[in-house]
């Protein structure tokens, strides 16, 4: 299946907040190759300018440079759009335990005013970017949407908040919204590079580079890794899902789950290096293990992620041997 079925109306206008960062852009692209038209609307805070560059040459694309802080910025992005795409947000849990007052000002009121610009603008729909770590510090696996522990990160937090706004948008307003709770999406255009960086780009170049890679914590920490076209497809059902499905939160993972240091040992196999890595203190916020119940998102959304991990990771190296040389 995968994203490239997902058809939308002749002249279909998308907006992808957050559109220049590694999600947002990746999402651009599919849209324009699929010839929608786009506007990514950034405040290149944490995306770059790089991502989107070469969209700019496309007539069916624009980039607007705002802050989805500022309402006015909002209200003219969402103008005569179909769909919103809010993947604006600032990520990393340690970086939002350092910094709660700025993660409430970009990933809940940021949010809040993308919402509202849609109601106002008569956006169809809505869908945004939760995130995994809503499940707090529960340790039933697999993650199943309805069954959260208590939050435990600033990070967390905001999207649990993000939720319950989109589910009064759609109680009360009736804007059909849909929140995707993203497991550990890597692929093309993550950024390894800094001490927020996620864990598959850090280590692909430091063994690419010579370096000695620092696991946090035992390596016995599990994650759902998720390739990011199956985020992409995610996105897109979404937009086509039934007026009945929104208004809630959808697991968005590849339904499988890995060990941190069985991630490491199969990047060092694939990039033919032998080292032993530096093992750190655990990070805090961190949940311990991920582990996505699928299920909802394949029966209400469509759902039906095309990549597992060895397929997605191996497409991810390939373009981070070309993008690191």
């Amino acid at each position: 299946m995968g994203y490239r079925d997902v058809k939308f109306s002749e002249g279909s206008v998308f907006l992808v907040s957050g559109g220049a960062g590694f999600i947002g852009s990746n999402i651009c692209d599919a849209l324009i190759d699929m010839g929608y038209t786009v506007r990514c609307l950034d405040d290149l805070s944490t995306g770059k300018y790089e991502n989107i560059e070469h969209l700019e040459r496309n007539d069916r694309f624009t980039f607007i440079k705002g802050d989805i802080r500022n309402m006015d910025t909002c209200m003219e992005a969402c103008e005569g759009v179909d769909y919103v795409l809010n993947q604006a947000a600032w990520g990393s849990v340690p970086r939002s335990i350092e910094m709660p007052l700025l993660y409430e000002e970009i990933n809940i009121r940021g949010t809040l005013n993308m919402m509202e610009a849609a109601r106002k603008c008569g956006v169809k729909k809505f869908v945004y970017a939760s995130s995994s770590s809503v499940y707090g510090d529960s340790t039933t696996l697999p993650k199943k949407e309805g069954q959260e522990g208590k939050v435990i990160s600033p990070y967390a937090l905001t999207k649990k908040v993000d939720e319950e706004y989109g589910r009064l948008y759609k109680e009360l307003y009736g804007l059909d919204t849909y929140g995707l709770r993203y497991f550990n999406v890597f692929g093309r255009r993550q950024n390894p590079d800094g001490m927020y960086a996620a864990v598959i780009p850090k280590f692909i170049k430091q063994l690419l580079h010579g370096e000695v890679p620092t696991i946090n914590g035992d390596g016995r920490q599990s994650r759902d890794f998720t390739y990011i076209d199956n985020v992409i497809e995610a996105n897109l059902r979404a937009c086509q899902a039934s007026s009945e499905a929104a208004g809630q939160a959808y697991n968005i993972g590849a339904g499988g789950r890995l060990f941190l240091i069985d991630i490491y040992n199969y990047l060092c196999k694939a990039l033919d290096k032998d080292v032993e890595p530096i093992y750190g203190p655990a990070r805090k916020g961190d949940v311990r293990d991920s582990n996505a119940d699928i299920s909802k998102a394949r029966e209400l959304l469509g759902y039906d992620p095309e990549y597992d991990f060895e397929k997605g990771i191996a497409l991810a190296i390939d373009w981070y041997k070309e993008y690191l040389k």
